[in-house]
């Protein structure tokens, strides 16, 4: 038996879409791209920089690390679902290894968490490298910095990835990680944003290992259609994160406002043990029971949505 939520009615975010110019317009050339990724970066840096909670940015940021995650394991040769890396990483009991997939969650999870502010940023970032690579890794990304000042953020992040992976062809994910905190720290924010792996293709990285120059202006078209797709992440995000937010006065389950809260940041919510016995992150009880029934409560509202189509195991969250 499967089970399927209620359809969450027509987008009403209060952030206004992409304009047509820019998400019709392909790259082609240098100056194209140079054009089209200064609109997105601009729309994104925008609404991140918003004071308050106007955009969910936690929730942002761990929804896509979850597409972050399944666009890494395409490059890496894995293939794995986003379902099927949201399941091992959610659903795994405490204590048990994760696997693969919800390494890989975990992985980018921890990046969206590091901090690019005071001193010590760049040895926080090299936790995130093997350690066949992670001594490399401070003069990497000081040299890309220097670069992004010079020739602009997305040849020197374009730069830092042709650099990880001709040392190391096997290293996608770090250099996809370097690339958006390239990205990142020239653009003033003080967390990594997962953008780069998104729109990246693996015969992209190879023609970057073997030195071909001419890649580096598709690859910079790719982050600034990753800047973009965030973007709209953030828009239906920012919706939905409203309605929500909208029908919380009438949930009557004690605990629901914390709750809530969780569902705001979380990509996804396990009744079982994100909810019960206590709400992650808090120290409010409740019940398997009472989990369940507030979760159904906020399908039949229209507010979240159950992610998995499983009678069991389920999985609930307002993400897409």
């Amino acid at each position: 038996m499967t089970y399927e939520s209620p359809r969450i009615l027509s987008d009403r975010s209060s952030l206004a879409g992409l304009p047509d110019w820019v998400t019709n317009r392909s790259g082609e050339s240098a100056q194209n791209v140079a054009f089209l990724s200064g609109a997105s970066f601009a729309l994104l840096d925008m609404i991140l920089m918003q004071k308050g909670e106007c955009v969910p940015k936690v929730l942002l940021a761990n929804t896509l690390a979850l597409q972050a995650s399944a666009a890494t394991s395409r490059l890496e040769g894995r293939m794995a679902r986003e379902t099927d890396i949201r399941d091992a990483f959610h659903l795994t009991p405490a204590g048990d290894a994760l696997g693969p997939d919800g390494d890989m969650l975990a992985f980018w999870r921890a990046t969206v968490r590091l901090s690019l502010r005071g001193s010590g940023w760049i040895g926080r970032v090299a936790t995130q490298a093997d350690d066949c690579l992670s001594d490399d890794v401070p003069h990497w990304i000081a040299e890309a910095i220097d670069a992004a000042n010079q020739i602009g953020p997305l040849a020197a992040a374009s730069d830092v990835i042709g650099t990880v992976v001709r040392a190391d062809g096997r290293a996608e994910r770090l250099a996809c990680v370097l690339a958006d905190v390239v990205l990142a720290k020239s653009l003033g924010w003080d967390h990594p944003l997962p953008l780069t792996a998104h729109h990246l293709k693996k015969a992209m990285l190879r023609d970057l290992r073997d030195g071909k120059t001419e890649t580096g202006t598709a690859v910079q078209e790719a982050l600034a259609k990753g800047a973009q797709s965030a973007y709209q992440v953030a828009r239906t995000l920012t919706w939905r994160s409203d309605v929500l937010k909208a029908v919380a006065p009438k949930l009557r389950t004690r605990g629901s406002e914390d709750a809530v809260a969780l569902f705001l940041r979380e990509d996804a919510v396990a009744p079982s043990s994100m909810l019960s016995p206590r709400i992650q992150g808090t120290s409010t009880p409740m019940t398997g029971r009472a989990a369940r029934r507030l979760c159904y409560r906020l399908v039949e509202l229209g507010a979240v949505r159950e992610l998995t189509g499983r009678s069991t195991f389920r999985l609930y969250g307002i993400a897409p």
